[in-house]
């Protein structure tokens, strides 16, 4: 824990904080705010001299995803770097912003003034001083900061992840973020959309990273600055890609499953038959025979491809984690 953890009054703490990301970015060699963005230029602003506010050694990047509006030049007027990324989709920018920019210390955040800026002193001082990868700021703002579909939506995505791949987050899709050079340079992005989120989460458990949350205040989007989260499309996006990633880190699991209902609908099938072969010696329902016995035949197949990919998983999951130790810690530095 910090010292600036220790001190009891919360105003002098929430100072303090503030005054920390300076004296990590002096301990490390530097620190990159990622703002992907979409038609924002009615906040974009506002979050870019934030984020300048409190962390003045900070380069500030701003991702342009196709605005049609003045978002570019609001970010540009405002101070930050902007940069474009023509391939349409959040997970498509962070994959950009990852590959792109050197850094020691990734602070990842939205352009809709929902998140704090202030917290981010919190974010950075607990990833260096507790020596993790990632520090998730978990939203614990009103109910109405969300939409209601959102809402459910959320709480679902949390409790499907912790049933299929543990505990370790109780917010997934929390878009505010800070994470190492070691994760960000290893992690292998895959998603295009708003998706990103549970996987940068569901990366960090497959490895079993050291991470951190930390519930932090979310706000309403201010007047003018609309959501681009659709909640029915977006929703079932992120519900297929979390059954591709389970298919992915679970495949013995995934494909086992599979196996058990497929053999289960074939023994439901088969058996009957089977009796009544043996009671009179004839296959009356051969159709049934037939179809009882490609399920079988089926789940079998679907045992041994989880056997083989579970296999070439863990194969995959030591790269991964080579990739991941190649890199330095985020100690640190005098």
């Amino acid at each position: 824990m910090s010292q600036a953890a220790r001190i009891q009054d919360p105003e002098i703490r929430r100072e303090l904080m503030d005054l920390l990301p300076q004296a990590a970015f002096m301990r490390n060699r530097a620190i990159a705010v990622l703002l992907p963005c979409l038609n924002e230029e009615a906040t974009i602003g506002q979050v870019v001299a934030e984020f300048r506010r409190v962390l003045p050694g900070a380069t500030i990047y701003v991702y342009d995803n196709n605005s049609t509006d003045r978002t570019a030049a609001v970010a540009a007027a405002a101070g930050a770097v902007v940069r474009r990324e023509q391939r349409p989709g959040k997970g498509n920018v962070v994959r950009r912003m990852f590959a792109d920019i050197e850094a020691d210390l990734y602070v990842l955040a939205d352009g809709d003034l929902t998140y704090d800026a202030a917290a981010a002193g919190r974010l950075i001082d607990a990833l260096v001083t507790e020596q993790v990868d990632m520090v998730v700021g978990a939203r614990a703002g009103a109910a109405d900061a969300f939409a209601r579909g959102h809402r459910f939506g959320n709480w679902l995505f949390n409790r499907l992840v912790m049933r299929l791949f543990g505990d370790g987050f109780t917010d997934i899709l929390s878009g505010y973020r800070v994470v190492s050079r070691r994760f960000a340079k290893s992690f292998p992005a895959s998603s295009s959309g708003f998706e990103i989120e549970a996987e940068l989460s569901v990366h960090a458990l497959d490895l079993r990273l050291a991470t951190v949350e930390i519930p932090l205040p979310y706000r309403a989007r201010p007047e003018g600055s609309a959501s681009k989260l659709s909640t029915w499309r977006d929703g079932a996006r992120i519900l297929g890609k979390i059954a591709l990633m389970y298919k992915a880190v679970r495949p013995l699991r995934f494909f086992g499953g599979l196996a058990a209902l497929l053999s289960a609908a074939g023994l439901v099938l088969g058996l009957p038959v089977a009796v009544t072969f043996l009671e009179t010696g004839l296959v009356p329902r051969l159709p049934t025979a037939v179809l009882a016995a490609a399920l079988m035949q089926l789940a079998f197949i679907s045992l041994t491809c989880g056997v083989i990919v579970d296999a070439v998983g863990a194969s995959q999951r030591e790269f991964k984690r080579m990739r991941y130790l190649d890199l330095p810690a985020p100690e640190a530095r005098p």
